[in-house]
């Protein structure tokens, strides 16, 4: 039973920040109909940021709580210009066309790994705890960094919802992802609000690597290895579809923590696959298609 919990724990855990991921990709493809291939370097530039700046502000004589705020605040705000930048000079240009805005993406990707190594250099870096001590939930234990980890993911999930569920800049973004044409018709304007949408995703890229960085080694390839299960996850839900992202997300991370328990990492990741080829000859669009 014991056994059973920690199980369940650590998939919370993992899937803390997947789901983060997975929804900032998610998001983008429903409402611009383009595959990002560069989010996962919205994710990486964050943490980066968060592992280069907490030692150096620590240095100059901050609590180490201060300096990690001030870093992951960097960081998050980094990680948005990128965006934006990328969106300017790149994304706008082919909104709704899947194949122009897979490639563009795709070689953006490319070139940003070989900026990210020049800049920060390909060594692996690591935070010392930011919060110490651990936390037992029915006799599983997970350090309390990273049960707040899970707690934040939560509430900025929860919190996407609502804003998509119960404002009016949600229920502008979801006529958008429904039909573009109609809702320019009703005078929504798309182009700003195709920006909106993502440096939205881009946000949630951006929080989840700077909750990442104390508790994971950050390197500049990181984004590449959580873009290839997340985008996993979104397309096992349902590319486009919220909780389809969450859904799939959650598969992916129960596949971790138990096939890395009783089994591998590598047996893992092909039963992770192998479970996706399967999902998608039967329901080619997803668990929970989107509408």
């Amino acid at each position: 039973m014991q056994t059973a919990m920690q199980l369940f724990v650590t998939t919370l855990q993992i899937s803390a920040v997947y789901i983060l991921f997975s929804l900032g990709l998610t998001l983008v493809f429903g409402i611009l109909r383009v595959v990002n291939f560069a989010h996962g370097h919205f994710f990486a530039i964050s943490a980066l940021l968060v592992g280069v700046l907490v030692p150096m502000i620590v240095a100059a004589g901050f609590a180490m709580h201060a300096a990690y705020l001030m870093a992951a605040a960097i960081g998050i705000l980094g990680s948005l210009l990128l965006a934006l930048l990328v969106y300017k000079f790149g994304v706008s240009r082919f909104l709704r066309d899947l194949e122009g805005g897979f490639i563009l993406t795709m070689g953006i990707a490319l070139i940003l790994d070989g900026a990210f190594v020049q800049v920060f250099g390909g060594a692996v870096r690591s935070l010392p705890p930011i919060i110490s001590g651990n936390t037992s939930i029915l006799g599983a234990v997970l350090t309390t960094q990273r049960f707040l980890l899970c707690v934040i993911a939560a509430v900025m999930t929860g919190a996407l919802y609502w804003t998509l569920a119960s404002t009016k800049l949600g229920k502008a973004l979801r006529a958008v992802a429904a039909d573009r044409e109609a809702a320019m018709l009703q005078g929504i304007p798309y182009n700003r609000l195709a920006l909106i949408g993502f440096l939205l995703a881009a946000l949630m890229a951006a929080l989840a690597g700077a909750l990442i960085a104390p508790v994971s080694m950050v390197t500049p390839t990181m984004g590449t290895d959580y873009l290839m299960k997340s985008f996993v996850a979104v397309v096992m839900g349902g590319l486009g579809s919220l909780p389809g992202a969450i859904l799939g997300a959650l598969i992916i991370s129960v596949i971790e923590a138990v096939g890395g328990y009783f089994f591998d990492a590598s047996t893992a990741t092909i039963a992770m696959f192998v479970l996706v080829i399967m999902i998608l000859v039967f329901r080619p669009k997803g668990l929970i298609p989107h509408a």
